[in-house]
């Protein structure tokens, strides 16, 4: 249905390029810039939790998106409830943002209700795995989540292939008849978010409400 098939993944998602002219970090300067910014990420949750949970965490790599960093949130039971991120996000909010914790604090909420798993989940251990959990999981959530999100506009989501990223998820506004009417996110990005515990929604809708803003819809 589209008129301008939009592909992306959020920008703090993928490891950073090193700066035009500027030395590539030494294996022993990333870990220390690493370990530096887990610190970070866990003395924000520590100042936001403090007085209700212990904080704790790791750092694992992933093959494409490099760093991850997961932390844990530690109830009086000791019951853990997990949530990752990408390393360039951390980045980007620790320099850009004002409110780094508030902003990590965020991703527990619904988490700590309730309303979603405390613990991360476990990845796909085959093909088979794989396809489930983007039929029967991933698409249909986000199908749901980003047609609540605009009720009174009809949204279209369907799986589509890219050339350059592959099977995609595409959300956009059949309404919407001139220049790009869709956002598409990569299955692989989507996994990713899965399997840090957040909302496999949250991009698609993000990108939705940036088309509306093209558009100068909802000002």
């Amino acid at each position: 249905m589209t008129t301008n098939h939009n592909t992306e993944e959020q920008e703090a998602q993928s490891p950073e390029a090193p700066e035009q002219g500027k030395p590539e970090l030494t294996e022993a300067e990333l870990q220390q810039m690493i370990a530096a910014l887990y610190k970070h990420g866990e003395l924000a949750l520590t100042s936001f939790y403090q007085d209700e949970y212990e904080v704790d965490g790791q750092v694992v790599s992933h093959p494409m998106y490099g760093p991850l960093f997961t932390y844990r949130l530690l109830d009086a039971n000791k019951n853990p409830h997990s949530v990752g991120f990408f390393m360039n996000e951390l980045v980007q909010n620790f320099q850009k943002n004002d409110d780094p914790a508030l902003w990590m604090s965020s991703f527990f909420v619904d988490i700590l209700r309730g309303e979603r798993s405390r613990l991360l989940p476990p990845p796909p251990q085959n093909e088979e795995e794989a396809k489930y959990l983007f039929d029967q999981v991933i698409v249909p959530h986000c199908a749901t989540a980003c047609r609540a999100e605009f009720p009174d506009e009809p949204v279209h989501v369907d799986i589509d292939i890219h050339p350059d990223h592959g099977p995609v998820v595409e959300a956009g506004f059949p309404s919407i008849k001139e220049g790009n009417n869709v956002v598409a996110m990569p299955f692989h990005f989507l996994l990713a978010l899965h399997l840090l515990n957040r909302d496999t929604a949250d991009p698609l809708i993000t990108g939705l409400y940036r088309i509306r803003e093209e558009h100068g819809l909802d000002a």
